[in-house]
């Protein structure tokens, strides 16, 4: 078996993969198929399944391991596997711990530079927030250890969540150093809460897909209801500075049409927003560019970053 993140174009794939995603569909000649999503350690790709009706195609379900036999092709600048064969594998025929994609950095030095910086906030009602999450609930450090920070578009594994979030809070502390205007302690404690709703927008690894509580209300208006619960339990905790954490957590997407509930009214929510998008599409970029090997031409248009990409020539 190759992992997917070597597949090339032209190749021949067989192996055992998990099906993250199936779904009938029909071709503009009115001739059924299949979408799949296989997924590994290494990444996803898009399967078709042309014939599905065929004799060497069996039943199997999403969060099936299938083995499968096919080949690699490319369409719009991606890699997608045209499926000749598949079958649903026997349990002992595959490793669970190949398919699940995670963090190439360690996910408990991550947690602990994070909990370093953490440290650092010298408000005590903004730092006794932060223990009450990252300290103290254990199940919520399980889950935002684990947790991916979307299902698809950027950091979308083991320890995404984490990794993505110390990113911002990085780029914060810069902030911070470079613009004085800037309350340090209040845009740390934003960034290190920014995300933490996707703990339950998205579900645990294999499945890594949206809850009804992430399709009712989202991860923002989530983490915004979060804070406010833990700072229930919080003695004395100014109303003022309630109001501007949740603030900087309804508007760190920025727009309302990128789903924040707010636009950006203090400086603090402008710095959020800038480095989470920062970090989002930097993430975004060196997935994209990593799953290209070494193709230097043009890979298609993008439609997260409305542009046709490639990568520089130095």
């Amino acid at each position: 078996m190759k992992f997917i993140g070597e597949l090339h174009e032209g190749e021949k794939i067989s192996g055992i993969y998990l099906c993250k995603h199936k779904q009938g569909a029909v071709t503009k000649n009115g001739k059924p198929y299949e979408n799949v999503i296989l997924q590994d350690k290494t990444g996803t790709i898009d399967g078709k399944i042309w014939e599905p009706n065929s004799l060497g195609i069996d039943e199997f379900e999403p969060l099936d391991y299938i083995d499968v036999v096919g080949d690699v092709t490319s369409f719009q600048g991606s890699l997608q596997v045209s499926i000749k064969r598949a079958r649903k594998a026997r349990e002992g025929e595959y490793e669970p711990g190949n398919y699940l994609p995670v963090s190439d950095k360690n996910i408990e030095t991550m947690y602990q530079e994070l909990m370093g910086i953490m440290a650092q906030v010298k408000n005590p009602y903004l730092h006794r927030l932060l223990q009450s999450f990252f300290q103290e609930d254990e199940g919520f450090i399980k889950a935002f250890k684990e947790n991916s920070a979307a299902k698809t578009v950027h950091h979308g594994f083991i320890g995404g969540l984490l990794e993505h979030t110390l990113s911002v809070v990085k780029l914060c502390q810069y902030y911070c150093r470079s613009y004085p205007i800037l309350n340090q302690d209040l845009l740390i404690t934003a960034a290190i809460l920014h995300d933490i709703g996707k703990t339950k927008e998205l579900s645990s690894f294999p499945k890594n897909d949206y809850t009804d509580d992430g399709q009712l209300l989202g991860h923002i208006m989530i983490g915004a209801e979060m804070i406010h619960d833990k700072i229930r339990e919080i003695p004395g905790f100014p109303e003022k500075q309630e109001s501007e954490v949740k603030h900087c957590i309804l508007a760190h997407h920025g727009e309302l049409e990128y789903g924040s509930p707010k636009k950006p009214a203090l400086a603090e929510a402008v710095a959020l927003n800038l480095a989470d998008n920062t970090d989002a599409k930097m993430e975004t970029l060196t997935e994209l560019f990593n799953s290209a090997g070494d193709q230097k031409d043009w890979l298609g248009y993008n439609r997260f970053f409305e542009s046709n990409l490639r990568k520089s020539s130095l």
